[in-house]
C-alpha cells in the first residue's frame, strides 16, 4: 500500500501529480478509463432520452469501476476520501490526457 498524502494539497495542479502516482498500475487506468468513459455515456443516454432515472447509475459506474482498480490492483485507497473534487477532476483529466496521448494505460512512475 503506497503512504497517504504528505500533506494538504490547495489546487488541482499540485494534486494531479499525486494522483497520476496513485495509478501506476495498468489494470486500474483501464478501469478507471472505462468507468470515466460509461459514466458519461450513460450520463447523455439519460439526458437525451429523458430516462433521469439512469443519472443515479453515473456514481455506481463511476466510482464502481474506480475503486475496484484501487483496491484490487493499486492496493491503495482511493483519495476520493480525502480529497474528493480533486479526485473527481483528476479523473476526469487523466481521461482526457489518454485520449489525447498525455498519458498512456501503461505509467511511466
Amino acid at each position: 500500500m503506497t503512504n497517504p498524502a504528505p500533506h494538504r494539497y490547495t489546487s488541482l495542479k499540485e494534486f494531479y501529480p499525486y494522483c497520476l502516482s496513485e495509478h501506476q498500475n495498468t489494470t486500474s487506468r483501464i478501469l478507471h478509463f472505462v468507468g470515466t468513459g460509461l459514466l458519461i455515456a450513460v450520463a447523455i443516454a439519460a439526458l437525451l432520452l429523458e430516462k433521469y432515472s439512469w443519472l443515479l447509475l453515473v456514481p455506481v459506474i463511476g466510482y464502481g469501476f474506480a475503486w475496484v482498480g484501487h483496491f484490487f490492483f493499486e492496493r491503495n485507497k482511493p483519495a476520493t476520501f480525502k480529497y474528493p473534487f480533486y479526485s473527481l477532476a483528476s479523473d476526469f483529466k487523466l481521461f482526457i490526457d489518454i485520449l489525447s496521448g498525455k498519458q498512456k494505460f501503461k505509467s511511466n512512475c
